[in-house]
C-alpha cells in the first residue's frame, strides 16, 4: 500500500486506539524508513554480473590492483599513456581503451590512480577526453591517486552535477601491499557510494571511511608525513649502527621486534641492505605528496618540522637525479651527507662463498 494511504488510513484510526500524537509521529517515521530500507535493498549487490568496471592508470600499483579485479571475474577496461604497461593486463582478458572518455563510456565505476594533481585533473576532467565525460548518470568515479583534497572536492562537485559520483580513495602499503590486495584505502565522499563499492574495494584492501569529499586525500597526506619520519628515523639508525661498528642486518633484526619496529623497516629495511632501489613508490611521487603536505600546512599555519626536513632529505635525491628510484633510497642522502656506504658493511658481513 502507497506511504500517503498508510498514513491516511493510521490517521483514521487513532482515535480508536487512543494513540498519542507522539505515538503516532513515531509510527510514521517507523514507516518512512522502512520504505528506505526496502528501496535500498532494492539496489543489487556490486558484482562481476552487474558491473563494469573502468582503470586509469596502469603503473607500479594499478597493475597489480587490476589484476585482482580481473581475477575476480569483472569485465576490465583500461587506460594507459605506456601501452606497454597495459599489455599483462590486456594478457588477462582486460580491453583496451585509448582514452580515459573512452574508459568510461564502457564503465560503470571508474578508477584511477595516476601521478600528479595535474594528471587527475586531465583524465578526469578534461571536458573532451576525461572520463567525467564520458560516464553515464549513475556512474562512480574513484580517485586512488594521492593528490589535492580541494581537488577532490572539485571531482566530486562535478560529478554531482552530471547525476555521477566520486569518491577520493587513495592507498597506502606500496607496490607490495598492491600485489597482496592488503592496502589500506582511505575513503572520502558519500558513505553510502562507499558502502556499495565495498565489494571492489575489499579485493584490493580495507577501505577506511574518512568523511565527506576530500577527506580521504587529507587522511593519505596525513600518512605521509607518519611515513616521512619514519623513513629519516629508519636511515639514520642504520647509518649510526654502521658507524658504531654493529651488523646491520643484526640490528635490524633486534630491533623489528621491539619499539622500533615499523611497516617501513618490515618493507625496507632488507631491500635497503641489498641494494634494491626498485620503486614500489617513486622517489618523485614522494617529493610530490611532501610538497602537497606543505602546502596543506601553510594553509592551516602549522608547523611540522620533521616533515620539512624529510622533503628536504628526498628533494636531494631528485637534485641527484635519483627521483626515479624507490623511497628506500633516501639511504643514499644520508650516506652522503656523512661520507660512508652501508654496501661495504653488507659485503663485509655476507658469509663466504
Amino acid at each position: 500500500m502507497p506511504l500517503q494511504f498508510q498514513l491516511r488510513s493510521l490517521s483514521s484510526h487513532c482515535s480508536s486506539f487512543l494513540i498519542s500524537k507522539h505515538s503516532f509521529n513515531l509510527l510514521t517515521l517507523h514507516l518512512r524508513r522502512s520504505m528506505a530500507a526496502t528501496t535500498n535493498s532494492a539496489e543489487p549487490m556490486i558484482s562481476p554480473s552487474n558491473t563494469r568496471v573502468g582503470w586509469i592508470g596502469t603503473g607500479v600499483m594499478g597493475r597489480s590492483m587490476c589484476s585482482h579485479l580481473i581475477k575476480a571475474g569483472y569485465t576490465l577496461t583500461v587506460f594507459n599513456r605506456t601501452l606497454s604497461k597495459v599489455q599483462p593486463l590486456l594478457d588477462m582478458g582486460a580491453h583496451l581503451a585509448h582514452s580515459p572518455q573512452a574508459v568510461a563510456s564502457q564503465s560503470d565505476v571508474v578508477f584511477s590512480i595516476v601521478g600528479y594533481p595535474s594528471d587527475v585533473r586531465a583524465v578526469l576532467l578534461d571536458p573532451s577526453s576525461g572520463a567525467l565525460a564520458g560516464l553515464r548518470s549513475g556512474g562512480v568515479l574513484v580517485d586512488m591517486t594521492t593528490s589535492e583534497p580541494s581537488l577532490a572536492s572539485e571531482i566530486s562537485s562535478s560529478a554531482d552535477a552530471k547525476g555521477c559520483a566520486a569518491i577520493d580513495a587513495p592507498v597506502s602499503g606500496g607496490d607490495l601491499g598492491a600485489r597482496n590486495g592488503t592496502l589500506a584505502i582511505f575513503a572520502g565522499g558519500d558513505e553510502s557510494v562507499v558502502n556499495r563499492l565495498n565489494p571492489l574495494f575489499t579485493l584490493l584492501g580495507k577501505v577506511n571511511y574518512m568523511g565527506g569529499p576530500g577527506r580521504g586525500q587529507f587522511a593519505k597526506l596525513a600518512n605521509q608525513i607518519t611515513i616521512a619520519s619514519t623513513m629519516v628515523g629508519l636511515v639514520e639508525g642504520m647509518v649510526y649502527a654502521h658507524k658504531a661498528g654493529l651488523d646491520v642486518a643484526l640490528f635490524l633484526k633486534a630491533i623489528s621486534t621491539g619499539a622500533a619496529g615499523s611497516k617501513s623497516l618490515d618493507l625496507y629495511a632488507a631491500r635497503i641492505l641489498k641494494r634494491d632501489f626498485e620503486p614500489g613508490f617513486f622517489v618523485n611521487h614522494f617529493v610530490k605528496d611532501l610538497g602537497i603536505c606543505l602546502k596543506e600546512c601553510q594553509n592551516m599555519s602549522l608547523a611540522l618540522p620533521g616533515l620539512a626536513l624529510a622533503q628536504q632529505l628526498y628533494l636531494s635525491l631528485k637534485a641527484h637525479g635519483e627521483g626515479n628510484l624507490g623511497t628506500q633510497a633516501l639511504i643514499l642522502a644520508l650516506e652522503r651527507l656523512n661520507n660512508v656506504s652501508l654496501e661495504s658493511s653488507v659485503h663485509s658481513s655476507a658469509p663466504a662463498s
